[in-house]
């Protein structure tokens, strides 16, 4: 049985787990629990990571409850339907008044049969039709198109028939049979394939605010396909990025999350691959308007200065902002990221080789999750955190957005207080880890040890792969060249 908040402690990593109602086990394969394992073993984090998945589970019994749903795509296939049935009734009149006219598709003999055995009227219906055209003059003409009204009418009803249909679907499902050029054509990007989409990328441990994000440009995508109805091209993409007013950098990132749908789409949609098979990726070599030269570094981000980093610290203080100003040392002398820092538990300040160190077990990439040195100029700060620790972890925060990110808030402050002081966009809390960064080469480090004191590849094999590393003394010795921030 699941647990308590749906969370089950296996051999240490947290599972999520929900009970699979009896009247719906059916389309879950006869399944009577649904696990998924959560790749953690910390509790709080495993209570934010089951929530999108036990969503997406209920959705789906909610789905299986209603019943058969109409498939995504339903309108398009009316559409055709009803617009081969006019047209057939188009070209079966002109035949009758001795035009020429294309060769008209034979019906299938089983699907003529099924429908017959389906509507034993129809037979009946249609001698009637027969019987009351023959006395006018044009009636076999007229008789085509009641033919065709009847077969159009069929459609819908079949539908109605074996498919739970929305009071919506049925309104749009009556205005498609009678008029499909009012029909306009609706974006492929759905929110069933979306929803498909999200399903997988969390399924593959994808951050939930990457997934998000990507979504929500995806969703601008699909209303724009919707408003337009522009077939999803090369050429379509194009218009919709020029039509808005963001940088290159930022339409780059709508063009990476068109892409991974696309390639989502191609080896995990078959209806997908059916309609665009043959096209290429409509998301890739755009050509985006790039900076060059001085502009390109005017914009690029900048370190802080020593005397900065210190200024900043000290604006901290005098506005109250004690959290915030600790956390601009913890960065002035290791260079690690702002929520490397937050994430910093009291379990996490090591003693290896007699050398104390913090032990940073998580970051955005394998490089990041290292160990470095406590500078001496942080030992009394970091005894008075540890002891002040209410809840495990260093740095004290509220802060816990909805993506579990606990520097949200303190990185929000750092930007009012650094904006306040007169830094433009280009200076950031991340500015801090490049005034490391620059100190350390100033100091003569050598690059490889730099990497590896801030978390980066070194682009080797063999320290990437082969190496161990650094020494904990070796790391120590460096951190240790690292000039005081000048703080009042």
């Amino acid at each position: 049985m699941p647990k308590a908040n749906n969370l089950e402690l296996q051999g240490g990593t947290y599972h999520v787990r929900m009970d699979v109602p009896k009247d719906v086990r059916e389309a879950f394969g006869g399944r009577r629990i649904l696990s998924q394992t959560l790749k953690t073993g910390s509790r709080e984090e495993a209570m934010f990571r089951r929530l999108p998945i036990l969503h997406a589970w209920k959705s789906q019994i909610k789905a299986a409850r209603e019943g058969r749903q109409l498939e995504d795509g339903w309108q398009d296939n009316v559409v055709a339907m009803v617009e081969q049935f006019d047209q057939l009734a188009t070209n079966a009149k002109r035949a009758r008044i001795g035009e020429k006219v294309p060769p008209m598709p034979t019906p299938d003999p089983d699907e003529v049969r099924k429908t017959m055995e389906e509507n034993p009227q129809l037979v009946a219906t249609l001698t009637t039709m027969i019987q009351r055209r023959r006395s006018d003059p044009m009636g076999m003409i007229k008789f085509e198109d009641d033919l065709a009204d009847m077969f159009k009418q069929l459609v819908g009803r079949r539908l109605t028939d074996n498919h739970n249909l929305t009071p919506d679907q049925k309104v749009e499902l009556a205005t498609l049979v009678k008029d499909p050029s009012a029909y306009k054509a609706r974006s492929p990007i759905s929110k069933a394939r979306l929803s498909a989409f999200r399903m997988h990328r969390l399924e593959h441990h994808v951050a939930l605010k990457t997934i998000n994000q990507q979504e929500s440009k995806l969703l601008k995508l699909s209303e724009f396909l919707q408003q337009t109805g522009s077939p999803l091209d090369f050429d379509t993409v194009t218009a919709w990025l020029q039509g808005m007013a963001l940088s290159s950098k930022t339409k780059q990132q709508y063009l990476l999350a068109g892409s991974m749908f696309w390639q989502w789409a191609m080896t995990h949609e078959p209806q997908w691959r059916q309609t665009y098979k043959g096209h290429v990726n409509p998301f890739e070599k755009h050509t985006l308007p790039t900076l060059k030269g001085k502009a390109k570094k005017d914009a690029a981000r900048k370190a802080f200065t020593i005397a900065e980093v210190g200024s900043l610290h000290t604006a901290a203080k005098e506005q109250g902002l004690d959290t915030l100003a600790d956390l601009i040392l913890l960065g002035g002398y290791t260079g690690a990221r702002i929520e490397e820092l937050c994430q910093l538990r009291t379990e996490n300040l090591i003693t290896v080789d007699e050398v104390k160190m913090f032990d940073i077990v998580d970051s955005k990439t394998v490089a990041g999750i290292r160990q470095v040195p406590v500078h001496p100029k942080l030992t009394a700060l970091v005894d008075r955190l540890t002891k002040s620790s209410t809840n495990g972890y260093l740095v004290p925060t509220d802060s816990n957005n909805k993506y579990g990110i606990r520097s949200d808030a303190l990185s929000k402050a750092f930007g009012r207080l650094k904006t306040t002081m007169g830094f433009d966009r280009t200076r950031v809390f991340h500015s801090i880890r490049g005034t490391v960064i620059t100190q350390l080469v100033r100091a003569d480090v050598p690059d490889r040890l730099i990497k590896e004191l801030v978390g980066h590849e070194t682009g080797m094999v063999t320290f990437d792969v082969y190496s161990d590393g650094s020494s904990p003394k070796q790391k120590f010795d460096a951190v240790a060249k690292l000039p005081t921030i000048p703080i009042s």
